[in-house]
């Protein structure tokens, strides 16, 4: 045990008092926990996760883990999946053995805005040290969602890594990859996780409350996203048109609103939010004036099933493909 931290903790015994900072804490973690200090060790738990950051919660998580403190290693987990784009930038992320990495990139829970950003953290890692690290490239892209990139990107910059094309394996990955976009009746038969979506893919893992009505019963065109993480609902730009009982669907990072009411009428019209420029852009109309509906994606495209236009409850089932709009 640490000298130092030994006396912290004889003193803390008599007068009650103890200063945690970041010179300090793991010593006094480990202290606590050598002397079973629930307090001491709970206080020094609670330090460290309020003072998580990019650079410092892959170690945070492993020291959690080295002294049993469950709720530290889970916030520390957390915070990674939650800041993943961040993390892999570290130095700790690039210190990582492959195992650690492997399972970083396999996690529903990742919060990335597309496939792209876990291929590039992947590639970071083996050209960290690429001598040692190549040969684990097939066995990352295994793990990595590839069908769900872009066809440009799979085309212009995975395929024509220099990592990648002098590998077998990985060139199979990016074909099997690019088939998906290309022959869409061979989609059952990939494998199911690689075409899975991550929990909080696109929208940053953001709640989204969008239109609705007021007390009055008014339409709004009023949008609110509420972050978890700061436990703050905040407003966003207000759609062009006020909706209620409208359809709400995520893709490729943009969320579309679709049909609804605005008080007067059904509508047919959809507009898209971006929330990195905090814009709402028209796309494409439904055929078909609807409210109310079931709404949800499916391998990339928007599928909007039944509603009411009005005057009378909808069977039909329309699909929108935000590629070609």
């Amino acid at each position: 045990m640490d000298p130092s931290a030994l006396e912290a903790l004889i003193n803390f015994a008599y007068n009650g008092n103890l200063a945690i900072d970041q010179q300090n804490v793991q010593s006094l973690l480990m202290g606590a926990s050598f002397l079973q200090l629930q307090s001491i060790k709970d206080a020094c738990c609670t330090f460290l996760r309020e003072r998580l950051h990019p650079k410092n919660c892959l170690g945070v998580r492993q020291f959690a883990e080295t002294m049993m403190c469950a709720v530290l290693y889970d916030s520390a987990n957390s915070f990674i999946h939650q800041h993943f784009v961040e993390v892999s930038m570290s130095e700790e992320f690039l210190a990582l053995p492959l195992e650690d990495v492997l399972e970083l990139v396999s996690r529903d829970e990742l919060n990335v805005k597309s496939e792209e950003q876990v291929f590039e953290a992947a590639l970071a890692w083996v050209r960290y040290d690429r001598e040692q690290r190549g040969p684990y490239l097939p066995e990352l892209l295994s793990n990595i969602r590839l069908p769900l990139c872009r066809p440009q990107f799979l085309s212009d910059r995975v395929q024509q890594d220099d990592l990648v094309r002098c590998c077998h394996k990985c060139r199979d990955l990016v074909d099997e990859a690019k088939d998906y976009h290309l022959m869409p009746e061979r989609r059952p038969h990939l494998p199911a996780f690689r075409t899975r979506p991550r929990c909080c893919t696109s929208i940053a893992g953001l709640i989204y409350a969008v239109g609705g009505l007021n007390s009055a019963g008014d339409s709004l065109n009023v949008v609110e996203v509420f972050d978890p993480i700061a436990n703050r609902w905040e407003r966003c730009r207000p759609m062009t048109t006020a909706r209620s009982r409208v359809g709400v669907a995520v893709v490729n990072g943009l969320l579309y609103a679709i049909g609804g009411y605005d008080g007067q009428l059904r509508l047919s019209t959809v507009e898209a939010y971006n929330p990195e420029t905090d814009t709402w852009t028209r796309v494409g109309s439904m055929n078909s004036k609807r409210s109310a509906m079931g709404t949800v994606v499916l391998d990339g495209q928007i599928y909007v099933c039944g509603g009411y236009d009005g005057n009378s409850s909808l069977s039909s089932v329309e699909t929108y493909s935000p590629e070609t709009d």
